[in-house]
């Protein structure tokens, strides 16, 4: 998978050489490059002077990454041929392939956010890229960002009416200037599940059970009666008779891995939660 954001990364470039997971011996590649690149800045920071204010704003550089699964190779151009015919030929097959990729773009991100202790160390969602393909080449082309042969993804197609898409899109950000205003605020249990869930897609277990833990109890009082609706009630009752799985599995992320058990029940729990939120956000229109 390949990816183009616009801009430069945190991830310097260059090639990672990735270990897949705990209990996987296989590798992957991660391939960095930024094209377009200004000159990196001056160490002593210049006087600042005067500027056309009709000037065109300077074009950005783009930044190639491209996930490499260099663990499973193919024995013939014929094979890898079909595998990526069978790739692009279902919309499930893609989004495997994609969310592996920026996955493992993520993993990079959020380990040099921790290694350079910068607390505004951002992951990337795919819909950020200018473009997305998906391919396969020889060890020396895709370890330089390269090809044999690629087909380019629409990460931005979306199903239903164009209204839809709209009243989709404008749902956040009519909330955004509300919010903005000062006329509605944030609660902490949003903040608190939105990094739980980042958490979980990541495979970030025990940050995603102390996470909820916080999160959880922070939602029973930040949304009680927060709506006239049953399917709010209902749910908040059952994240009250609950939270003790919640607590659970944040003691046991305090010492080790969690369980099969405690990830399922940290999954299942943060579903609620979401659909705690998810509702609100309807049913206040």
């Amino acid at each position: 998978m390949q990816f183009g954001f616009p801009g430069t990364l945190d991830v310097p470039d260059g090639r990672y050489l990735v270990q897949a997971g705990p209990n996987d011996d296989g590798q992957r590649v991660l391939v960095v490059e930024t094209v377009g690149a200004p000159p990196p800045p001056r160490r002593r920071r210049r006087r600042p002077k005067e500027t056309d204010s009709n000037a065109e704003p300077a074009p950005l550089p783009l930044t190639l990454v491209t996930a490499v699964r260099a663990q499973e190779p193919f024995d013939s151009a014929s094979e890898a041929g079909r595998w990526l015919e069978d790739t692009v030929a279902a919309e499930d097959s893609i989004d495997a392939a994609v969310a592996d990729g920026i996955g493992l773009l993520n993993r990079a991100l959020h380990a040099h956010a921790t290694a350079s202790a910068d607390p505004l160390g951002a992951e990337l969602s795919v819909e950020r890229a200018a473009v997305v393909r998906v391919g396969h080449g020889s060890g020396e082309e895709v370890a330089s960002g390269r090809f044999s042969a690629a087909h380019e993804v629409d990460v931005h197609a979306t199903s239903g009416s164009g209204r839809h898409r709209r009243d989709e899109q404008l749902r956040p950000q009519e909330r955004l200037a509300a919010v903005l205003g000062g006329r509605e605020r944030l609660d902490a249990c949003e903040t608190l599940i939105l990094r739980t869930r980042a958490d979980l897609d990541a495979s970030r277990y025990r940050e995603a059970a102390l996470q909820l833990r916080v999160g959880l109890e922070a939602m029973l009082i930040e949304l009680d009666g927060a709506l006239a609706d049953s399917g709010h009630e209902e749910d908040m009752a059952e994240l009250g008779e609950r939270r003790r799985e919640a607590g659970e599995a944040a003691n046991e992320a305090l010492h080790r891995s969690l369980d099969i058990e405690h990830e399922r029940q940290v999954r299942e729990l943060t579903e609620i939660c979401e659909r705690v939120l998810r509702r609100r956000r309807v049913l206040r229109g």
